[in-house]
């Protein structure tokens, strides 16, 4: 079970980040085809964005794809190794600050400040009591119409398949983290099941905002079994495109 120690062991000391976080986005081709060809297709409506804040950035694969499209960015990993690397990386990114947080606190992030909440192929490894404090500051820290957008595992829903692949959390469910949403006064505007490297569903993108602010907008309920279907057509004909200078 991957918690807080397991994380800070492993990213801190264990692994050897060959490719910079790179090598996780071979399956699109690169993760600038990645971010293109999947991410910011989901993401578009709600980028660019004044403020942006990033949990657990790892060495800087999706920063460098935020901070163009933001006037303000704050990464936050409990990893000292991650933040020292972005640190580096992103030195000349004048509107980026980079924290070592505890895995737990967003306390470092002003209320009420962030129009979007990001965090993608690291929370995967968060189990359930990770959830339970980050969800309540994340509602927190968004300004009125904000949005958060997490990537996170579904494994408690696989059944009796262990070991967990790529090392998912198995406390952490879709239905869990969108109880917990609502809970303190959030609302689920898209929850999408997803399939990573197989055939189960066992990761999940949420996006979430406060409920009062998004009080018109019905949440949606996906289940994609092809999103590395997905990902294959990515890396097979959009990822050429990512590769000219």
């Amino acid at each position: 079970m991957p918690d807080l120690g397991w994380n800070r062991e492993t990213w801190d000391e264990f692994y050897k980040w060959p490719g910079g976080g790179e090598e996780w986005s071979e399956w699109w081709g690169g993760s600038e085809a990645q971010w293109f060809g999947s991410l910011y297709p989901r993401l578009h409506r709600v980028l660019p964005a004044r403020r942006i804040l990033e949990i657990a950035p790892g060495f800087g694969r999706w920063t460098r794809f935020l901070l163009p499209l933001c006037q303000n960015y704050l990464g936050l990993d409990l990893s000292a190794r991650c933040v020292g690397a972005c640190q580096e990386i992103f030195s000349n990114a004048a509107h980026a600050i980079f924290i070592q947080n505890d895995g737990l606190s967003l306390e470092r992030a002003p209320a009420e400040s962030f129009d979007l909440v990001f965090s993608f192929d690291s929370l995967v490894h968060a189990e359930l009591d990770v959830f339970a404090h980050y969800i309540p500051q994340i509602l927190q820290k968004l300004v009125p119409a904000g949005v958060g957008f997490i990537h996170h595992s579904n494994f408690l829903t696989a059944g009796d398949i262990l070991p967990a692949p790529h090392y998912r959390s198995t406390t952490v469910s879709a239905e869990q983290v969108s109880k917990l949403i609502t809970s303190h006064g959030g609302k689920v505007l898209i929850q999408e099941l997803v399939n990573w490297g197989g055939t189960i569903l066992h990761d999940c993108l949420t996006l979430f905002g406060n409920a009062a602010a998004h009080a018109d907008i019905d949440s949606v309920y996906l289940q994609n079994p092809g999103f590395m279907d997905e990902a294959s057509l990515i890396k097979n004909f959009q990822s050429f495109y990512s590769r000219i200078k």
